[in-house]
């Protein structure tokens, strides 16, 4: 009779210790887009041009055959210089941070000698042409060459991955699946189908969720990422603290060893 109580203590402290090492088990391994066939043809979805918005900084370079007619329309600060005696000469660029201009609560920029610009909803292609076009029809470069460039690009990544960061673009291009994996990649407590991006467009913020096992990842027009998006990785469950883990480690050491002994002690018999 003893011996049959005993057994059943054992078999109920296993059956304890099992629950508890499965309640340490954070989650199942993440396949990224594994419904997606080897060779497999699939389409891809033509980028949306990205779109300035207000609070963005663009630098803005103009040149010309003549450098001299080039200089007033880069501040005086520009990739030419005019000298004490009258001549121009071409210096080197100045830093992305030297000469930018601050899209106001307007939209629009202050151009030096063209005045105010409306920029706000263009892409840096329209902003080029529009550009262009005001210095040719304006009689003041026949054949300007005009280079617009986005300087605050910038991803907010958050949640449960690897590195939670902010990425500094220099290109203003990329994509979601790059910014996960320049943070480290996500974490085993992530949701792999609870990926979000909270995007803010003409004065409203709207949420974008992805499923990073599907191969409708790619099919987001969330995928290419815009300036001062938030990607944020959702976690299946809270991340215990490290008061926590220590608990758990210790309980289940414990309930283990308590085991082995009762076991030890069966067997003795």
């Amino acid at each position: 009779m003893k011996t049959k109580t005993m057994n059943k203590a054992i078999f109920g402290l296993m059956i304890l210790c099992a629950l508890l090492l499965n309640a340490c088990v954070v989650g199942k391994k993440v396949v990224y887009v594994k419904d997606m066939g080897v060779n497999g043809h699939h389409r891809v979805m033509e980028e949306e041009p990205m779109k300035i918005q207000k609070g963005d900084r663009l630098r803005i370079v103009v040149q010309a055959k003549s450098p001299e007619l080039a200089a007033p329309f880069n501040g005086g600060a520009g990739a030419y210089r005019i000298d004490a005696s009258g001549n121009v000469e071409a210096v080197a660029e100045q830093t992305k941070d030297g000469q930018s201009y601050v899209v106001n609560s307007q939209g629009a920029i202050d151009f030096p000698v063209l005045g105010n610009i409306p920029l706000e909803g263009l892409t840096l292609e329209q902003i080029t042409e529009k550009i262009t076009s005001k210095l040719k029809t304006g009689g003041m470069i026949a054949e300007p060459l005009v280079k617009v460039e986005l300087l605050n690009f910038k991803v907010s990544v958050v949640g449960a991955v690897v590195r939670e960061n902010v990425l500094n673009v220099e290109n203003a291009q990329m994509t979601l699946m790059e910014a996960i994996a320049l943070s480290g990649g996500l974490k085993p407590n992530a949701a792999p189908d609870q990926i979000k991006v909270i995007r803010e467009e003409g004065g409203i913020r709207r949420i974008i969720v992805h499923d990073i096992e599907s191969k409708s990842f790619f099919d987001s027009p969330a995928y290419h990422l815009r300036q001062n998006d938030i990607v944020y990785v959702t976690p299946r469950s809270a991340e215990d603290t490290p008061r926590e883990n220590r608990s758990w480690r210790f309980w289940s050491t414990a309930m283990g060893v308590i085991s082995i002994v009762l076991a030890a002690l069966t067997l003795a018999k």
